[in-house]
């Protein structure tokens, strides 16, 4: 017969509807698993915890290494370390806003024996906040 339909080839070809939503799930799960590892956007807050006491150790051992006393200055938009003849500044990442306590004159400063003004800072972003500790003994800290 001619004119009748070849019913094999009908229900071999393409795909059925339960392995096309199977298809998309499983792209669906894979789009959120690359999403949810994604990094934030300029670092987590730890991460710029993390510079910052980084910077901040590399200050005090210039300062016992030159004998020379070293500085951070802490403001709304970054943060300089200073040392006799060099100064650096670092910028916040944005959102961003970090709150001293304790130093002088809203800077840290190290001796050229390394002890410092004890200080705190917490840096907060988004409802996220990191304290990082300078003690005494020129000791910095990071506090979850």
């Amino acid at each position: 017969m001619r004119g009748a339909p070849d019913r094999k080839r009908d229900e071999a070809s393409g795909f059925t509807l339960v392995e096309l939503m199977v298809v998309l799930v499983i792209i669906g799960l894979a789009t959120a698993a690359v999403i949810l590892t994604l990094p934030e956007r300029g670092g987590s807050l730890f991460a710029e915890a993390e510079r910052f006491a980084a910077r901040t150790k590399a200050a005090r051992d210039n300062a016992i290494l030159d004998s020379r006393s070293a500085s951070v200055a802490i403001g709304p938009g970054g943060y300089d370390v200073t040392r006799r003849t060099e100064a650096a500044h670092y910028d916040w990442v944005a959102g961003t806003e970090p709150a001293l306590t304790g130093g002088r004159e809203g800077r840290i400063r190290f001796g050229a024996t390394g002890l410092a003004d004890p200080a705190r800072i917490v840096l907060r972003r988004g409802g996220r906040e990191v304290a990082i500790d300078v003690g005494g003994d020129g000791n910095v800290r990071i506090q979850n």
